[in-house]
C-alpha cells in the first residue's frame, strides 16, 4: 500500500509543474492560481460546513497554525514555481531546484524533530543528490536566456515547503487531512484573489487551454499530489516523504518529453535510475534503527504524525 501511495505521490505532485506550464501559456501566475483554488475553497468550505465532525475540538490556535501552514506549504511555493516558469525558467529545471528539498529536511530533522537518521539513509540521500545532478547537468547544456536569479525563485519556495513540514511535525494537535486541506485552500484563494485583483489580472482567460490547466491542477495536483503529499507525511515521516521529492525531477523531464517533445536523453534517464536506487535506499534504511533512547525518542515524535493520521 504505502509502495503505491508513493508511486501515486510522484506522479501527482510532478504533474503539477506540468500543470503550471500549461497554465503559463495562456495566462498569468497570479491568475492561473486564483482561479485554481477560487472554486476548490468554496466546495470544501461547503463540505466542512456540512460535515463538522472533524472541526470538533480545534481552537482557534489550530485553525491559525494550519493557516500559516498553507501559506507556506501551498501559496508561497506555487507562487514561486509558477513565476519561475512565467520567467523561462523551464519545469524540469524548477523540479531540479527543488529536488534539494530532502537534504534540507533530512539536515533539520535531528535538531528540529529530534528524529534519527541512519547513516544508510544518508548514503541514499547523497545518492539522490547525486542523481539530481546529473539531471540537472542535462538541462543546463541545452542553454537558456533566463535571468540568473530567477533560479533563485524556486529555491525559495522549497525553503517554504520545508520549513511547513517541520511547523507541521512539531505541531501536538490533531488535524484531520480534510480540515488541514480545506484550511490551506481557503488561506490560498484569499491569498491569491487579493494579490491578482491587486495586479488587475484576476479576469480568466475565455482559452479552453486555461481551463484545461485549471482542472489539471484541481485534480492531480491539488487532490493528488498535495492531498498525499500531507498522507505520506503522517504515515512515513520527514526523511522518507521528502526523499521521493528526488524523483520529481526526472519523472517531470518525462511528462515533458512526453506533452511537450521536451529532449530526454540518456543523462536524463541515468539520472532517473540513480533517484530511484536512492529511495530504495532510503527506505530500506529508515527501518534500521539503533537501539538508543534518543532515537526512540526521535522515533516516536515522528510516529506522532501516524497515530494522527490513522486516529483521523
Amino acid at each position: 500500500m504505502n509502495i503505491l501511495l508513493s508511486l501515486a505521490f510522484v506522479v501527482c505532485w510532478s504533474s503539477g509543474f506540468i500543470g503550471a506550464k500549461l497554465g503559463a501559456g495562456s495566462a498569468s501566475a497570479l491568475t492561473v492560481l486564483m482561479w485554481r483554488f477560487l472554486p476548490l475553497a468554496v466546495v470544501l468550505v461547503a463540505v466542512a460546513v456540512l460535515t463538522r465532525s472533524a472541526w470538533r475540538g480545534l481552537t482557534a490556535r489550530d485553525v491559525t497554525r494550519q493557516a500559516v501552514i498553507g501559506v507556506l506549504s501551498q501559496s508561497g511555493y506555487l507562487l514561486s514555481v509558477y513565476y519561475a516558469i512565467q520567467l523561462g525558467v523551464s519545469s524540469g529545471t524548477t523540479a531540479l531546484i527543488d529536488g534539494v528539498q530532502p537534504l534540507v529536511a533530512g539536515a533539520l530533522a535531528g535538531p528540529l524533530l529530534g528524529s534519527h537518521v541512519s547513516g544508510r539513509q544518508w548514503i541514499g540521500l547523497g545518492l539522490g543528490l547525486s542523481g539530481v545532478a546529473v539531471v540537472t547537468l542535462a538541462d543546463a547544456a541545452a542553454g537558456t536566456d533566463v535571468a540568473w536569479w530567477a533560479y533563485a525563485i524556486p529555491l525559495l519556495g522549497m525553503l517554504s515547503l520545508v520549513a511547513a513540514t517541520f511547523l507541521e511535525g512539531r505541531s501536538r494537535s490533531r488535524v484531520a487531512p480534510s480540515v488541514s486541506l480545506t484550511v490551506h485552500c481557503a488561506t490560498s484563494a484569499v491569498l491569491f484573489t487579493l494579490l491578482a485583483l491587486g495586479a488587475g489580472a484576476a479576469a480568466p482567460p475565455a482559452e479552453g487551454a486555461f481551463w484545461l490547466a485549471v482542472a489539471w491542477l484541481v485534480g492531480l495536483s491539488t487532490f493528488g499530489g498535495y492531498g498525499l503529499y500531507w498522507l505520506i507525511l503522517k504515515r512515513s515521516g520527514v526523511t522518507e516523504v521528502n526523499t521521493l521529492m528526488f524523483l520529481m525531477a526526472p519523472v517531470t523531464a518525462v511528462w515533458g518529453a512526453l506533452m511537450f517533445g521536451e529532449p530526454f536523453g540518456v543523462q536524463t534517464a541515468l539520472g532517473l535510475a540513480v533517484c530511484l536506487t536512492a529511495v530504495v535506499i532510503v527506505h530500506r534504511g529508515g527501518g534500521r534503527r539503533n537501539g538508543s533512547s534518543t532515537a526512540a525518542r526521535g522515533e516516536r515524535k515522528e510516529n506522532r504524525w501516524t497515530r494522527s493520521s490513522e486516529a483521523a
